[in-house]
């Protein structure tokens, strides 16, 4: 039975695409990026133990050589992954479609769809085309959230019963990206034109740093002479919240500035796009 790591289920957010989702947090991501809010979700855990004597609850603990979680005992202080030197998490749960499907049939009336996300959600992509395959069944929608590393050329039945893909544009000069996800942008610009003209991208996102004015400036520009101008592109604020200190140390410790953020949409108004989101 195919099984998939869940790091996170959110029942109801109204952040996570259009209307109230529910949101699917998958583990495992090929991107390293800097400012990455929720790092605990890039690897898989080693079984190293270091979480194990930091957890106050009692709630891990080793066995044949493996961290096990007991859910029942968490508070949920999150000092497991604070402490974790590998930025994964002990507290996955592996789910199996069916396993999925019960929990999204037990919201299903009150939400418009689900949502799927990471880490990167398409390191499961054969999971997803099966779970998206039921739950296309409840007459409900279901979203990609996704940086974009997987060509979704590649998986044409998934495609198929996928409704929409949030994507993300991290930076669109090639070095840019190196320098804040360790991996290359080639995929992600193909999905950026492949996802429109199956008429699937949804939105496009990209977080705006606080004292680089030139990569954020090339990256929308790179972006809007892409990009239906219709189709819309969600400009986020860099935040220093739950960025690890690799990421704090390049980046700094301050928000992207209200200045800066003008002066973008001035940009892309300029440029003729009709759909800018801030957050």
């Amino acid at each position: 039975m195919m099984k998939a790591p869940i790091n996170r289920i959110i029942p109801f957010s109204n952040v996570d695409g259009p209307g109230n989702r529910m949101a699917i947090f998958f583990q495992r991501c090929p991107f390293k990026c800097l400012y990455c809010h929720n790092p605990e979700t890039i690897n898989d855990c080693i079984n190293c133990g270091i979480c194990v004597d930091s957890c106050p609850a009692k709630a891990l603990m080793i066995e044949n050589g493996k961290v096990i979680w007991n859910k029942e005992k968490c508070v949920g202080c999150d000092q497991c992954i604070n402490v974790c030197p590998n930025l994964a998490s002990p507290k996955i749960t592996y789910y199996s479609v069916e396993q999925l499907v019960e929990k999204i049939k037990y919201v299903k009336d009150f939400i418009s769809g689900i949502t799927v996300s990471g880490g990167e959600c398409m390191e499961h992509a054969d999971f997803l085309c099966e779970l998206f395959k039921e739950v296309k069944k409840m007459g409900i929608t279901c979203f990609i959230d996704s940086n974009g590393f997987y060509e979704f050329k590649d998986y044409p039945e998934l495609c198929k019963f996928m409704d929409m893909v949030m994507l993300d544009v991290k930076a669109y000069d090639l070095n840019d990206h190196l320098s804040l996800c360790a991996q290359s942008n080639e995929h992600v610009l193909n999905n950026l034109k492949y996802l429109q003209d199956i008429g699937k991208l949804y939105e496009v996102r990209t977080v705006m740093l606080p004292n680089n004015p030139e990569l954020n400036e090339k990256t929308l520009r790179g972006v809007i002479d892409n990009l239906d101008p219709n189709i819309r592109y969600k400009l986020i604020k860099y935040r220093p919240f739950g960025v690890r200190k690799e990421g704090l140390t390049k980046l700094g410790d301050n928000i992207t500035a209200d200045e800066e953020i003008e002066r973008l949409v001035s940009i892309a108004k300029k440029l003729g796009h009709k759909n800018i989101v801030i957050i």
